[in-house]
């Protein structure tokens, strides 16, 4: 097979990104035998496509499509015209995945298209969103229900929330989980000192990993801290995640935030937290969490959606609305005793273990190959045009003209 696989959006630093990037490394670990081909395109950030071609050049299996258009370009190309096929960017192929954004068309019917749908939050929260947002989402997902052969959904949540606003078939929506990659893993003492004192931070820190945007719900967690201040004045909290939107927030005295951080360092700042907390309105799939746990990190999460599905038995689940159930939560971890406290420890580690990329990338691949093995069989199947669909039982092809007898 040739596989063409629309990885733009790992230049983000979100964990779309993250999604994109390991599951092309671990496709590419476990299958040597299919071809792939690599579509990306930024302008700002080409430097990042480059260091990711860079470290997978050595695959013999795979090539690269990378340009530096705007992503607006493409949006406005794609999604919104919703013209210049794929082909002509990357030749003929047997199956396209589309990225988190783009949706370009095919103009091939052996061109099978996948699309992962991370979440469906422009139709479940739209006042978590800026307009704009909403608008080029639901423009999209009209485009993926038409035209998508199959859909990738993170979550068993994911699955629902597409079958039941995009209102297609369940079968046609294919649950395969993320995972955290295997950089995510306990730290020793030297490297956590390290990037706290690269961030100017100390013990005992809270984290949470977002982007600021109304759906992270960073102010509840902001004022469960301050409750938290009250009882334990030494404790600090470690906001990471760039801005996104939305309005200020206010903020409490021992509150840092980092902004963006590498994932060399990330991975030490949650093997140091005390806690991670992760109250987000809603998710698809809630990364961090997986992550965090992968880490050895305690983890405090939201009781809905997908995040009450990956936190499982694992994490503490709190409604995200209520400041005064997440900082009763937090002064609970606080409070463990060594004991205890690293039977959370080994229970995070435990359930990030059930997630792998190999799984995820085998699962995905098995999708691409029932694709087109669905699509030889209707070729050597006589297509019945009065019902609409192939018939294996007729031995002749039967004339569209015989279409409009009764």
């Amino acid at each position: 097979m040739k596989i063409a696989i629309d990885i733009s959006q790992i230049v983000y630093g979100t964990g779309v990104s993250r999604y994109s990037e390991n599951l092309v490394k671990a496709l590419l670990q476990v299958d040597n035998k299919n071809q792939y081909i690599l579509l990306a395109s930024s302008l700002r950030s080409y430097g990042k496509l480059a260091a990711f071609k860079e470290e997978l050049e050595n695959y013999p299996n795979v090539e690269f499509k990378f340009s530096k258009l705007p992503p607006s370009i493409l949006e406005f190309l794609w999604n919104r015209l919703h013209t210049y096929p794929i082909e002509k960017m990357v030749g003929p192929v047997d199956i396209f995945h589309s990225s988190d954004w783009l949706e370009p068309p095919v103009m091939s019917k052996a061109t099978k298209k996948v699309t992962t749908v991370h979440d469906m939050i422009s139709y479940l929260f739209p006042s978590s969103m800026h307009p704009k947002i909403i608008s080029n989402q639901k423009r999209r997902m009209a485009l993926v229900k038409k035209e998508s052969d199959a859909i990738i959904a993170d979550s068993k949540t994911t699955k629902d929330d597409v079958v039941k606003f995009l209102e297609i078939p369940e079968e046609k929506v294919k649950v395969i989980p993320l995972a955290a990659s295997e950089d995510f893993k306990p730290q020793n003492d030297e490297f956590v000192e390290n990037t706290m004192a690269k961030y100017k931070l100390k013990k005992p820190y809270i984290l949470s990993v977002a982007t600021q945007e109304p759906r992270k719900n960073l102010q509840k967690l902001l004022d469960a801290f301050e409750q938290v201040l009250k009882v334990k004045p030494d404790a600090n909290l470690v906001l990471v995640g760039k801005y996104g939107w939305g309005g200020g927030l206010h903020t409490p005295g021992n509150v840092i935030w980092t902004n963006y951080v590498p994932e060399e360092d990330l991975v030490n700042l949650y093997s140091g937290c005390q806690v991670f907390v992760y109250p987000s309105l809603y998710e698809g799939f809630g990364l961090p969490i997986l992550e965090a746990m992968a880490c050895g990190a305690p983890v405090i999460t939201s009781n809905n959606s997908s995040m009450e599905e990956v936190g499982k038995n694992a994490a503490i689940l709190v409604d995200p609305r209520n400041e005064k159930q997440i900082a009763k939560a937090i002064e609970f971890v606080l409070n463990l005793n060594g004991e205890n406290y690293e039977k959370m420890k080994h229970a995070s580690i435990s359930r990030a273990k059930e997630y792998s990329w190999e799984k995820t990338a085998k699962d995905t691949l098995k999708l691409y190959e029932d694709l087109v093995k669905e699509s030889e069989t209707q070729d050597d199947l006589v297509y019945d045009h009065q019902n609409n669909r192939y018939n294996p039982d007729e031995q002749e092809e039967i004339s569209p003209d015989n279409s409009s007898i009764e």
